[in-house]
This record gives C-alpha cells, sequence and structure tokens, in this order.
C-alpha cells in the first residue's frame, strides 16, 4: 500500500480526495489532514499567512502517524503568490518538518505540464485577477509559457466550493485559448475531480485541475504511476511494451 499525505486549507472541496482514491482503483492511500486557513480570502496578504510555516507545521504531525510516505501543500495560490525561490523554501520547510519528500500544488501544476506533453497554456481561475496573474508568473519562472489568463473574481474559497459542473464547464470553456496546449483550473477548493475527462472532451486538450495534480504528485514523489483514464489525460499512461525472448 501507498499511502499518501495532503495538507488541505480548511474545508471546501476535501471530497475530491475520497473520490480520487476510489478513481484510482489500487492500494493507494490519500490522507488529508486540514490546516486552519485564518482569513477566507483569496487576497496576497491572507494567502502568504494561510501558507506560512506555522500553520503548515501544525498539520504535519499527524501526517506523521498516518505513516505518509510523501506530503503535498494542497494549496495553490498560498504557494505561488511566495514567488518562485519562495515557493522552494516553503516545500523545503515542510520536507524538514515532516521528514518526507514534499511538493505543493503550484510545483504539481508545474510538473504535470510538463508530464502531459505542454509548453503553452492557458489559466482559468477562480481568484481575482491579480491573484491569478501571481500564478501566471510562477509558470514562467518554471519556463511554461502563459498565452492567457482568466481570472473570475471569486474572493472566498467557500464560495468556490459551492460550484457545480456548469460553474466548472462555463469557466473553463470562457477561459480557454485556442494556441493553448493544456488548460489549467488552479483552485483546491474547486470540485473537480468528477469532471475532469468531461472537460477534456468539452475543450479537446489536457486540462489540469488543482486537486487532480495534488494527488498525481504526491504519487511521483512516491515513485509511483497508476493509470486512471477517468482523471484525466496526466494519468494515461503508455503502456508497457512486452519483450518477448
Amino acid at each position: 500500500m501507498t499511502a499518501l499525505g495532503f495538507l488541505y486549507p480548511g474545508h471546501s472541496a476535501e471530497d475530491d480526495y475520497p473520490r480520487m482514491e476510489q478513481m484510482l482503483g489500487s492500494d493507494v492511500r490519500l490522507q488529508v489532514v486540514h490546516t486552519d486557513i485564518g482569513e477566507d480570502a483569496h487576497r496576497v496578504d491572507a494567502l502568504l499567512e494561510m501558507g506560512s510555516p506555522k500553520r503548515l507545521a501544525a498539520g504535519v504531525e499527524e501526517l506523521r502517524l498516518s505513516g505518509a510516505e510523501a506530503v503535498v501543500w494542497a494549496c495553490t495560490s498560498a504557494s505561488f503568490v511566495f514567488g518562485w525561490e519562495g515557493a522552494h523554501d516553503q516545500v523545503r520547510a515542510l520536507a524538514r518538518a515532516a521528514g518526507l519528500p514534499a511538493s505543493s500544488t503550484s510545483f504539481a501544476f508545474a510538473h504535470a505540464v510538463r508530464e502531459v506533453g505542454a509548453t503553452r497554456v492557458a489559466i482559468a481561475a477562480t481568484y481575482p485577477q491579480d491573484v491569478a496573474a501571481h500564478f501566471a508568473a510562477f509558470l514562467g519562472a518554471a519556463g511554461i509559457e502563459v498565452v492567457s489568463t482568466r481570472g473570475s473574481g471569486i474572493i472566498t474559497a467557500a464560495e468556490v466550493g459551492t460550484w457545480g459542473w456548469e460553474e466548472v464547464k462555463a469557466m473553463a470553456l470562457a477561459g480557454d485559448h485556442p494556441d493553448a496546449e493544456a488548460l489549467l483550473l488552479p483552485d483546491t477548493a474547486l470540485h473537480t475531480a468528477a469532471y475532469v475527462s468531461d472537460l477534456e472532451k468539452e475543450i479537446g486538450k489536457s486540462v489540469l485541475t488543482a486537486n487532480q495534480v495534488t494527488v498525481w504528485e504526491a504519487l511521483r514523489l512516491a515513485s509511483r504511476r497508476v493509470n486512471a483514464p477517468t482523471l484525466g489525460a496526466l494519468f494515461t499512461k503508455e503502456p508497457l511494451v512486452q519483450v518477448k525472448g
């Protein structure tokens, strides 16, 4: 069994994780520990506090006791707002506190874009435009070309957590760009686990969403690959070629 740990801010779309555990259909366990978010606001000052070392460290011991092999800070905005170097510092501090390989959703997106073979992406974000621009800058620092960035102006994770298929689809369609090879939906407060495959059919390209890439990143840290097409192109690996002797 592979046990993976996630520090998840507050309560919004954490039910995506047991859903994805079922969709993976293997011996993978996803352990979610909730962190105290402080003020629920997609504002840079609030996000810097949400992702502060003391808030992340508070949940680490519970994850260690769960037997997790790796830990991911399951938050995009409260990782990329620290900038490329600051987000690295955040992950390094988390790894030291946990004594485990660690990452964050922002780095998960950077790695997942490469995994699906994309170099140009579009961002369809729930955030206000200024916060979404920080994500575009983060991806730029990772060497990824962002061809368009669309914010939706939603301030709280609580509101984002109420969105269903119609709202998610509308945001994705509005935020796509013909030059993009992949579409990114960066907010772990957004329910997307049930929608990724349908979104890819609607959009006609790889769709990467926050909770989806977060789980994929944890599997990557644990050196596991799982074929789960219902979670989109990111979870579709080439079949092994059988070599006949």
